[in-house]
């Protein structure tokens, strides 16, 4: 097979009506839009918003429009609270992304992982995360445990 021989499939191209052209062509005169009104005029149907007196579609709906959009770059992470660490792990343990997996305090393991300051830490851990708040290093730090944060 060569590019010459490629063709639609039978059926599957149709001409285009061409209409205005004539009583004899069967859509002449009007061409098919019938007589006066809106509809039978060049530039037809308005603005988008335009409804003919009903209320909007854009009105009708609940909800605000072009607002509160969830923007594609945002980063989403697993979040782990420290009553979480200090109920799952020992002291001097390393807390890092492939322990809170096994632990299954993840909900997404391809996500990066935020430790948040909830609940109070009375055991010294390593703590790797992408990030940590800084609530949770100060408590993290005063328990006698460290916190790297990975890039």
């Amino acid at each position: 097979m060569k590019l010459h021989d490629l063709v639609p499939n039978p059926g599957s191209k149709k001409n285009r009506k061409r209409v205005g052209r004539g009583i004899s062509a069967g859509q002449g005169k009007t061409a098919g839009r019938g007589t006066k009104g809106e509809a039978s005029r060049s530039g037809q149907g308005g603005h988008l918003y335009r409804q003919g007196g009903n209320l909007p579609f854009y009105r009708r709906l609940p909800f605000m429009r072009g607002q509160g959009f969830t923007p594609r770059n945002q980063v989403e992470f697993n979040e782990v609270n420290l009553d979480q660490l200090t109920g799952s792990f020992n002291a001097e343990t390393e807390v890092n992304p492939e322990t809170l997996q096994n632990a299954h305090l993840l909900r997404d393991p391809r996500n990066p992982v935020v430790i948040l300051g909830r609940g109070e830490m009375n055991v010294a851990l390593k703590v790797r995360a992408h990030r940590v708040t800084a609530g949770a290093k100060a408590k993290i730090e005063k328990a006698g445990g460290s916190v790297e944060l990975i890039a």
